[in-house]
């Protein structure tokens, strides 16, 4: 009986003790890291989403609409040219003006040597989730008439699903049950088709 109330002081208590200590640090360590993670995935799409904000907002100055694929924004990129309106002069200066000093004229440019020159990421990579395997990001456009007028707009799509994949499913339940209680779409979004918002971003 000794030797059984040794046994348990000195092993089995000690290790149940250990085992309840790394559970109890894993329960909160776990939520930590998963923040973590979130913001490490959501940094790299919020790249991309910019991205593709800022040729869609490119193409719609020379096309009056928006592109409905990502494919098609990225042979904008590598193909299309935008017009640059150059100024000789200022127009605040009315003796030059009236001197006929002031000028402007129109160039074109190839939209790969003035935009996203800085982009660490090739191009391509504007066409997919991060972190999911491939799945793509969802983009739509139309042509909406809001209060009275016909505007183009866009969104594109990064849903949690896909983004977060391989993490605790859970969490990621719990995170998505969070956004849809207030409302909010369950991932990453730049544009609204049905609720125009100037093109922001969800995470603006």
């Amino acid at each position: 009986m000794k030797t059984l109330f040794k046994v348990l002081t000195y092993v089995v208590f000690p290790i149940a003790i250990i085992v309840l200590v790394y559970l109890n640090y894993e329960s909160v360590m776990e939520p930590v890291r998963f923040d973590k993670e979130v913001g490490r995935r959501e940094a790299v799409a919020i790249d991309r989403l910019v991205s593709i904000r800022t040729l869609q907002e490119a193409y719609k100055t020379q096309n009056r609409r928006f592109l409905s694929t990502t494919d098609s924004l990225i042979d904008f990129y590598k193909n299309g040219q935008i017009t640059i309106v150059r100024q000789i002069g200022s127009m605040d200066d009315s003796l030059a003006v009236a001197q006929g000093r002031v000028s402007r004229d129109s160039i074109k440019i190839m939209v790969k040597d003035t935009l996203l020159k800085n982009r660490v990421e090739p191009i391509d990579s504007i066409s997919f989730i991060p972190f999911s395997g491939g799945e793509r990001i969802q983009m739509h456009s139309v042509i909406k008439k809001v209060s009275g007028i016909q505007i183009p707009l866009f969104e594109a799509l990064v849903p949690y699903d896909a983004l977060l994949k391989g993490l605790d499913r859970q969490l990621v339940v719990n995170l998505k049950a969070e956004k849809e209680d207030m409302n909010q779409y369950t991932g990453l979004k730049v544009g609204d088709i049905e609720n125009p918002n100037n093109n922001a971003g969800n995470w603006e």
